[in-house]
């Protein structure tokens, strides 16, 4: 039966669930023994890839361009024809091979993993999946849409970032002004979108029978090594160790800056008045600079990217009609991954594909194993690959020929991010623990203003030392613009424990370079096959919560800025 399966996913993508149901059940009815198991796994694997990268592609596409609506529908088609089929299906596997008990070598956390899935998984779901998969659709083309008029032309509202680091206070000010009045508009579509959110949230936990959606989420998302417990540990740490930090910072800046209090739109000017890096001029410039360092921190993955490059994987510039922010997404049947970016021609347009490309390396590593159960990495891991990827990158923002950077714009460019690994880890607190005050008082939370009260009172906890007086309005609907609230719930934590993970591998590489990468390699090559704390010891980092660790990580962060800023 499966050598009749196509080889080539654009044949795959072109198939009706007529098409693909007679290789699930193939594989249902046959016998696994011990001898058989490899066989059963590696054509389970044949056709999870294919349908994997099928809705990959579909996504892929209608986030490069919002306005397609063929694209659209192609995926609603999808969405609502084969993945549910397929989920349905793939449940009746996991379950067989459960039932077998058998494991193969290397299988024991991906069986973990499936029984998991098993448990969780609810036939009646499945619709209520697909339609929160299309209110996810909804808000891209809501957020999308955001386009303003600037000096005579329109544009996006990600194309007035560059005006944020202009010297002039008041073109600063008022491109905030003009992109948040924007943002506004759209506050009540965004409330009524979040309101179905939630209800169809709420409706999912029920039907698998979990007290809260946030009991289910943390199921699905295989959540097995912490706690929220610990993430309320984890707010608390960085309350006490990186909250006095981050003021600093901000005190630092309005100092510099000479003002008597720091606007939102004071945050990324720079505050020596110097102008704003500008590191390349087009697409064309920066994946040449990039593929540089990646040459340089390794020449394997420097090859990675080159493949990226000749198979155009990479969608990075900035247009109207696009969606939001930037992913690395894998083809799990082509063994590749591909990158989407909104570069506007900013330093964090380079820090994202830094961050992106560190996803793809991990997708490159882990397609050496096996089975596709193997390859599954739960972001918690997959976070410290593309974050300990930016910073084993930035010794090489400066070099001979095609540089982003001089030697003194590399290092106001490291510091700068070293700062904002300061500034970002309050900032996910508010998004953890609002989303944590969501799940827990759902009722509550179904009203808009409860949420902007409780995004505000986050924010105050968490986010000391600049000043949104006049504009309270604006700071409350923050949780607005965070599109993983809305999306991708509860991931969020990953980042900042990720980021923590990450500046212990950027410790050890500050030792040994060479052996810091080496061991980052080994551990993105382990792909899902071990704990989450097992991954971070093969990296060469501690999986933690505690204030002293994340305490230690922003003493060598403050004492590397200040080396730094020497240059």
């Amino acid at each position: 039966m499966f050598s009749n399966l196509p080889t080539s996913i654009h044949d795959f993508m072109r198939a009706s669930w007529n098409d693909i149901e007679p290789f699930y059940g193939d594989l249902q009815n046959r016998r696994i023994s011990a001898q058989s198991v490899t066989e059963f796994l590696a054509d389970w694997t044949r056709l999870a890839d294919l349908v994997g990268e099928t809705h990959s592609r579909l996504n892929v596409a209608t986030t490069v361009n919002t306005t397609d609506k063929d694209a659209e529908q192609r995926l609603f088609a999808f969405l609502e024809n084969i993945r549910p089929r397929a989920q349905s299906a793939d449940q009746k596997l996991k379950q067989k091979f459960l039932e077998s008990g058998l494991e193969p070598t290397n299988f024991e956390i991906p069986t973990r993993n499936l029984r998991s899935d098993a448990e969780l998984f609810r036939e009646k779901n499945l619709p209520l999946l697909t339609q929160e998969s299309k209110l996810e659709t909804e808000y891209d083309k809501i957020i999308g849409a955001q386009t303003v008029m600037w000096e005579g032309a329109e544009i996006t509202v990600s194309r007035l970032r560059p005006v944020y680091q202009d010297a002039d206070r008041a073109k600063r000010a008022r491109a905030w002004q003009v992109a948040i009045a924007r943002q506004m508009q759209d506050r009540a579509a965004l409330n009524a979108l979040w309101q179905k959110f939630l209800a169809l949230r709420r409706d999912i936990a029920t039907n698998a029978d979990q007290r809260d959606y946030r009991a289910w989420k943390w199921q699905q998302l295989l959540r097995f090594d912490y706690t929220p417990d610990n993430c309320k540990q984890f707010h608390a740490a960085i309350e006490r160790a990186v909250v006095p930090a981050a003021t600093r910072v901000y005190e630092k800046r309005r100092a510099a800056l000479g003002l008597k209090s720091l606007r939102p739109w004071d945050l990324q000017v720079d505050p020596l008045n110097r102008p704003p890096l500008r590191p390349f001029a087009n697409d064309a410039e920066m994946q040449k600079k990039t593929a540089k360092i990646f040459q340089r921190v390794d020449p394997q993955l420097g090859e990675y990217f080159e493949i990226m490059r000749r198979e155009h994987l990479l969608d990075l510039d900035n247009r109207k009609g696009k969606a939001p922010g930037g992913y690395c997404t894998g083809f799990a049947h082509s063994k590749r991954p591909f990158i989407f970016a909104n570069a506007v021609g900013l330093h964090g347009d380079v820090q994202t594909l830094l961050h992106e490309a560190g996803h793809a390396f991990h997708n490159f590593e882990r397609n050496a194993l096996p089975y596709h159960q193997q390859r599954r990495v739960t972001s918690e891991f997959s976070e410290v690959a593309s974050m300990g990827m930016e910073l084993l990158a930035s010794p090489y923002l400066s070099g001979d020929g095609d540089a982003f950077y001089n030697d003194q714009d590399a290092a106001r460019a490291r510091a700068d991010e070293l700062e904002k690994i300061i500034l970002f880890w309050p900032y996910m607190a508010v998004v953890d623990a609002f989303q944590h005050w969501v799940y827990e008082n759902p009722d509550d939370a179904l009203d808009a203003n409860r949420c902007d009260e409780k995004w505000a009172e986050q924010w105050d906890r968490f986010m000391r030392g600049f000043d949104w007086s006049g504009m309270e309005e604006e700071k409350k609907t923050g949780w607005h613009r965070k599109l993983h609230i809305f999306q991708v719930p509860f991931y969020y934590v990953e980042y900042w424990l990720a980021q923590l993970g990450a500046v212990q591998v950027w410790a050890n590489a500050l030792q040994d370079q060479a052996r810091a990468v080496k061991n980052y390699r080994a551990a993105l090559a382990l792909g899902g096959t071990r704990s989450i704390p097992e991954l971070f010891r093969a990296a060469g980092a501690t999986f933690a919560f505690d204030a002293e660790t994340l305490g230690s990580a922003v003493t060598l962060i403050e004492s590397q800025i200040e080396k730094l800023e020497k240059i």
